[in-house]
């Protein structure tokens, strides 16, 4: 006997991302992109009128009590910043009962370094938003880098993105 078995997707499952015990929406205008080593998602942010590249908006998961402390990871996103523009702000939340820190910060930006990772020439005018949403299974780490404008542009967006965040 044969049988068939029909999978209804709901349209945020379309969508949704999810890692760690949380799942979010990323805006549409976004396009996913291939799997990425350490990488829960990749999405890649329109560039601004005037911009030269497009965002990319970086999520990571490394599972429960990995991939280092809060502070430590905002410290480590600063860091990647050769000259920062005025003071990196930080500000804590919560989204649907979840920790969520924030961090804002530009300038040139040399991207990830380590023994692993090519020395890179730092890009000026280069601004990063993170949210660090400490999901029930680890946190999970949201990080939109590229230029200014075009980080500035879809700041809402990203925004709209974490505030979307659910248990699930």
């Amino acid at each position: 006997m044969l049988r068939r078995v029909f999978l209804i997707l709901s349209p945020w499952m379309l969508l949704a991302g999810a890692a760690g015990g949380i799942r979010w929406t990323p805006p549409k205008s976004w396009k996913a992109q291939p799997e990425r080593p350490m990488r829960a998602a990749t999405y890649t942010v329109p560039a601004a009128p005037g911009d030269a590249e497009p965002g990319e908006c970086a999520v990571f998961y490394f599972g429960p009590g990995q991939g280092g402390g809060v502070d430590e990871n905002i410290r480590r996103w600063i860091g990647q910043f050769s000259a920062v523009d005025g003071k990196p702000a930080t500000r804590a939340a919560s989204v649907r009962g979840m920790k969520v820190t924030h961090i804002d910060v530009s300038g040139s930006y040399a991207g990830m370094g380590g023994p692993m990772a090519p020395a890179r020439t730092p890009k000026p005018g280069y601004r990063l938003l993170g949210a660090i949403i400490e999901g029930p299974e680890g946190a999970v780490f949201f990080k939109l880098t590229g230029p200014a404008k075009t980080v500035a542009a879809a700041r809402a967006e990203f925004e709209a993105m974490i505030e979307s965040a659910a248990k699930g």
